[in-house]
């Protein structure tokens, strides 16, 4: 796994990249039905935002199109169930847990479409990680009053990070696919990051400025955008694993009107076996 540093550099590289016009040959073709054997992978011009140094997060504007978007909605059409959360103490999942209370999915990558934006979430990271590394994607449901409690998305205990389901969490995406157009709160709340001072962030709508700044950074839900972070600190420990990093703590805020649904991309550090029973 590349260094933050050589991270930051390679994303600056890309920023770059992004923010030049695109040719007219380059231009997106409309996204056909999983099913069309036509359908062919193309990624949007996304652009980002350099949100946080260290830790590692990125801001990403046009992540995931607006055909892909309803497609996955498609997809996952009477599939949700009630969110799990994860035991540090065992490997058993609790699903009426309060603190987590909206309702999950996972896609299957043998969608075109689903691997298509897998493709994009391992190019966005450079070209050293394979495949196998990345978790199934999981959709998530946030209906009025529900939200999932601060938690980190790296694990403590060794029970869910073995060698076998490969390792930890090296990072995320968390992307916004649906936001109802009444929706109220519903941010993505990180606590420990220092709260960028232009005031640019709260006038192009990324961050949410009418939270208290004390409570640190806030990211409305913004269709179609994503935010992405390195969960890990360079180090190990002594007993050679990588250590997760306290300062990506997060929390999915409640839904106090409309409600919205996130898209979640998690890279291990080796590969995830089947990619299913983790």
């Amino acid at each position: 796994m590349p260094s933050i540093q050589s991270l930051i550099s390679t994303f600056a590289i890309v920023a770059a990249l992004r923010y030049a016009p695109a040719h007219a040959g380059d231009a997106q073709q409309p996204l056909g039905l999983a099913s069309d054997s036509d359908y062919v992978c193309e990624h949007p011009p996304y652009n980002i935002r350099m949100v946080s140094h260290s830790p590692l997060v990125i801001y990403i504007r046009n992540f995931i199109t607006a055909e892909e978007r309803g497609h996955l909605q498609r997809l996952a059409k009477d599939t949700f169930i009630r969110s799990g959360v994860t035991s540090n103490k065992n490997s058993q999942n609790n699903h009426n847990s309060a603190r987590r209370t909206s309702q999950s999915t996972t896609l299957p990558p043998t969608d075109p479409v689903v691997s298509c934006i897998e493709s994009r979430a391992l190019l966005f990271q450079g070209y050293d990680t394979p495949r196998s590394h990345l978790e199934p994607l999981q959709l998530v449901k946030y209906g009025p009053t529900e939200h999932y409690h601060f938690h980190t998305d790296w694990f403590t205990s060794p029970a869910h990070s073995s060698p076998s389901q490969g390792g930890n969490r090296v990072s995320s995406f968390f992307a916004y696919i649906y936001v109802a157009n009444d929706t109220t709160g519903g941010g993505t709340n990180f606590p420990r990051l220092e709260v960028p001072t232009d005031e640019k962030w709260c006038e192009k709508g990324i961050i949410d400025c009418d939270e208290p700044w004390e409570r640190g950074v806030t990211f409305r839900p913004v269709e179609g955008n994503a935010v992405y972070w390195v969960n890990l600190l360079p180090g190990h420990d002594r007993g050679g694993r990588r250590m997760g990093d306290e300062r990506t703590l997060h929390a999915g805020l409640p839904v106090t009107g409309g409600g919205k649904i996130g898209m979640n991309i998690w890279t291990r550090e080796g590969p995830v076996g089947e990619r299913g029973d983790l």
